[in-house]
């Protein structure tokens, strides 16, 4: 028997926004990465365009490495730059559990950091079903 898996919907992710009008916003994601939904983004000061929050700073995407943004479609920008929607400003409450975050936060400190970041902007991050 075949087993059929679904991939994470908006649903899955979103839990509340005060108005999408207000914490929504296009924005230029980075190339070289499919991009999932629910990916946290941070913003590259030089070229503002935004990619996967690294734990650490990363020399040339300098800003990054502090969550800004969640990701509320996939994105494949594996070959040129693309334009994503992302929340961008809460008040907005999100799903831990539907968050994808970079391969550097590795670890449960590096997580709540992330977590914490996005709350500094009115994203809150919570374990919710």
């Amino acid at each position: 028997m075949t087993t059929l898996t679904m991939a994470p919907t908006l649903g899955d992710l979103l839990k509340f926004e005060l108005n999408g009008n207000y914490n929504r916003e296009s924005v230029t994601l980075k190339s070289g990465t499919s991009y999932a939904l629910g990916s946290v983004l941070g913003k590259i000061t030089a070229s503002s365009k935004y990619r996967l929050s690294p734990a650490a700073e990363v020399e040339g995407d300098e800003g990054a490495e502090t969550a800004v943004a969640v990701l509320i479609e996939a994105v494949d920008a594996s070959a040129a730059d693309k334009t994503g929607l992302v929340i961008l400003r809460g008040p907005a409450i999100v799903s831990k559990t539907a968050l994808v975050l970079d391969d550097t936060v590795d670890d449960t400190t590096k997580t709540t950091a992330k977590h914490t970041q996005l709350a500094a902007v009115g994203i809150i991050a919570r374990d919710t079903a």
